[in-house]
């Protein structure tokens, strides 16, 4: 089992949008797509942000969204037709 769990991860996202102002996650679904992307580019071999005992992709890029070393990339739409449009942006790193 990954920790931190989904709940507690999308917890801390949405304490670190809410300070900068950012729109709150409410689906799991972009924050999957934003680990998936981070541990791709780990398996493609950008440096790791966050060490782990597993050293897995996947557990590093959990471990850096959950740190804040990795942050979303949330556009808001800004007409419903957009929203339809609008794809989830690629996780960024925090040098980016």
């Amino acid at each position: 089992m990954i920790h931190p769990s989904y709940k507690e991860l999308m917890e801390k996202i949405n304490e670190v949008n809410a300070a900068e102002g950012k729109p709150a996650i409410t689906s799991r679904y972009s924050v999957v797509i934003a680990a998936s992307k981070r541990a791709r580019q780990l398996t493609n071999g950008a440096e790791p942000l966050a060490e782990t005992s597993s050293g897995k992709p996947l557990s590093v890029a959990v471990e850096e969204l959950y740190e804040g070393k990795v942050r979303l990339n949330i556009a808001e739409p800004e007409t419903p037709d957009e929203a339809a449009e609008t794809e989830e942006a690629p996780a960024e790193t925090e040098g980016e």
